[in-house]
């Protein structure tokens, strides 16, 4: 899917010529034709997915989403390529620009994820955080507080059984708030 190598050391080169990591907005639905357009137009394209298990109708389905919705990683070089058809391939609303200009990702965020993703692009992420898991809370009012990751939902929410006042008692936060311990 991605043309890059990590290295022996591990870690993603940073290519010798101009070229670097763009981010191109696409209409919701579309991604895919997008990613399949700008490759046919020469472009290396990233659009990473991550597979995530929801509930719906008391049954557990386990689909593919994309990691960051609404928008792929596009990589040229803006001296060098013609990067104005990117804004008129058919799924692309535009390019991510600040005044004429398209503004490159910071050096190291796709690579990373390049470096996270499988030989299809998708990034596991179900490995961060599992019920059962001992996680500490990083903001709020339970600030450093350990407890027990009871369950996570698709709003971004986590319920933590936190032991606190000689007993444990059962709290809903933030997923951001929380890492694992």
């Amino acid at each position: 899917m991605h043309s890059l190598q990590i290295g022996m050391s591990g870690r993603m080169p940073y290519p010798e010529d101009g070229r670097r990591w763009f981010v191109a907005h696409v209409f919701t639905g579309r991604e895919r034709a997008a990613e399949a357009h700008l490759r046919n137009q020469g472009f290396e394209t990233f659009y990473p997915i991550e597979i995530r298990t929801v509930r719906h109708a008391r049954r557990q389905l386990t689909k593919e989403r994309a990691f960051l919705p609404g928008y792929l990683f596009v990589r040229f070089d803006p001296a060098q390529e013609r990067w104005r058809a990117i804004n008129g391939t058919q799924g692309i609303k535009r390019l991510i620009m600040q005044l004429e200009r398209p503004v490159p990702c910071p050096r190291g965020l796709v690579e990373n994820l390049l470096a996270s993703a499988d030989e299809n692009g998708i990034i596991d992420t179900s490995d961060r955080l599992r019920p059962g898991q001992k996680v500490v809370v990083r903001s709020g009012p339970f600030t450093d507080v350990v407890g027990t990751l009871e369950r996570l939902d698709n709003a971004g929410r986590a319920r933590i059984l936190l032991d606190i006042m000689a007993g444990e008692r059962a709290v809903r936060i933030g997923i951001r708030d929380i890492e694992a311990f």
